[in-house]
């Protein structure tokens, strides 16, 4: 008896591996014309903000997920020990004491493109529900009549915030969470929530959940007809899903049985589409025809992807707002940007505002610094591709559409500029020209056994660069 539950473990065992494997879904290209233009567009815009913010900034504490009953690290309510419904009632509270009294977002847009950001995503609803959006859906939002900020003239935040960056030249984009943590049509009052998912039986409460399809397909389509041209609609909370969709990834987000949670992403899709034509639409995890690039989050990945991607990150530990957060140092966030253009990626950094609509400054001079680099080197980064070998030791490289490549070298923290700069996998064409960004020298260059040595002038040594040079070689040997 033992052998034959342990044959029947190793053949469940192959069958999940097999299933495991299979579960990698390809990339859907995506059809429609006007989205193909505008994700090449996308991609040459390579650098961006995502902003999270909402009422629980008061605190201090992580958006959403410390009202949702699951017992991992992220969701822990604090102080420890308050009873589930009492935190509930006094996290929901906050919505009405949010005022953010120095609310600017002109000062962000501005901070924002003077680092060399291109493109925004603004958290418009998180998981808990509260709407930084004048919707008539709810008045659990930003503009509910008994909010302390809903007589400022500026109470409509969202729109507020995308105005303000489209006239600094910056595209602008909706996050928004599919599930909703407020409303009844998803965690139902009569039930108590579970984990994350939706807390009823949806064969069993149909209509509910059709409540809750419509109550979503309305509050997107009043953000695609009622805050300006929007080019991105990045949809997170992954296990909103049809259950056809669901992978081994996602199936561990649950601590109930799953659920076919179909939106009808195809209706909402196209109905976004007809207001805001070429719309990117971003269907975070769901991998298909409504998932038009993909979002590593909080990580690089080790190699370049065959379809487009956004590498999602935070510029200190936090997603939201934290008094006494520790910011990534400039050279650390340079070197990011660095490693994920040259793979072909966008990256897209986090900054959270404070309760009062501040950032700290710290934000500010992580912004400042990462602009005065981009100042000078911003041609490497701006509309380039990947081109191989993408990286070789400290110098990764970058590919513009005129055929010219950058050879791009990460100074370590307080490293001066070295007098050789050597690669292998790429050499430069018979008499190109190579130039170091930010200095006018013609640099000389010859092919050795391990590659390609260019010797850098001590004129440009001294000139004091930090976190990365950037070297223009005007055309390459064909491979």
């Amino acid at each position: 008896m033992k052998k034959f539950w342990i044959a029947l473990g190793c053949v469940l065992m192959g069958m999940a591996s097999a299933q495991a494997q299979s579960e990698e879904h390809p990339y859907v290209p995506e059809t429609d014309q006007a989205v193909v233009k505008k994700l090449d567009e996308w991609q040459d815009w390579k650098f961006g903000m995502i902003m999270h913010w909402g009422p629980y900034s008061q605190w201090g504490v992580v958006e959403s997920w410390s009202i949702c009953p699951e017992d991992e690290g992220w969701t822990q309510r604090k102080p420890a020990g308050i009873p589930y419904y009492d935190y509930l009632k006094k996290y929901e509270a906050l919505g009405k004491t949010f005022n953010p009294v120095h609310f600017n977002p002109e000062k962000w847009a501005k901070a924002a493109k003077d680092a060399g950001m291109k493109y925004l995503v603004f958290t418009t609803k998180h998981h808990d529900g509260f709407c930084m959006f004048d919707t008539k859906q709810t008045d659990y939002k930003i503009t509910a009549a008994d909010g302390a900020f809903s007589k400022n003239p500026r109470a409509n935040l969202a729109k507020e915030i995308f105005q303000a960056f489209r006239e600094e030249g910056i595209h602008a984009g909706a996050y928004f969470s599919k599930p909703d943590w407020h409303t009844e049509y998803y965690w139902w009052p009569y039930f108590p929530p579970r984990d994350r998912n939706v807390n009823y039986d949806i064969k069993k409460y149909p209509e509910r959940w059709n409540q809750f399809k419509q109550y979503t397909y309305n509050q997107i389509e009043e953000l695609m007809t009622g805050y300006g041209k929007l080019e991105i609609l990045w949809l997170d909370g992954g296990w909103v899903r049809p259950r056809k969709t669901q992978t081994k990834e996602s199936l561990s987000w649950s601590q109930t049985a799953p659920q076919d949670q179909d939106i009808d992403m195809g209706k909402i899709t196209t109905m976004a589409r007809s207001h805001q034509p070429g719309l990117i639409v971003v269907d975070r995890s769901v991998h298909g025809p409504y998932e038009n690039y993909r979002t590593p989050e909080q990580e690089i990945p080790n190699k370049p992807l065959s379809y487009p991607w956004e590498t999602c990150m935070t510029m200190g530990s936090s997603w939201s707002y934290v008094p006494d957060d520790k910011y990534k140092t400039v050279n650390v966030l340079i070197h990011n940007l660095v490693d994920i253009v040259a793979k072909g990626g966008n990256y897209l950094l986090n900054v959270a505002p404070g309760p009062d609509g501040e950032l700290h400054d710290a934000a500010y001079a992580t912004m400042k610094g990462i602009g005065e680099w981009m100042h000078v080197n911003g041609d490497a980064i701006y509309g380039t591709r990947a081109v191989a070998p993408y990286k070789d030791g400290k110098v990764c490289f970058t590919r513009k559409k005129d055929g010219a490549v950058y050879a791009i070298y990460l100074l370590d923290e307080n490293e001066q500029v070295p007098a050789t700069i050597s690669f292998k996998g790429l050499t430069p064409a018979k008499g190109a020209r190579l130039q170091l960004l930010g200095a006018s020298n013609k640099l000389v260059w010859k092919t050795t056994a391990d590659g390609v040595t260019i010797q850098v002038p001590e004129t440009i040594r001294q000139k004091g660069f930090k976190h990365a040079i950037a070297i223009k070689i005007s055309a390459v040997e064909k491979v």
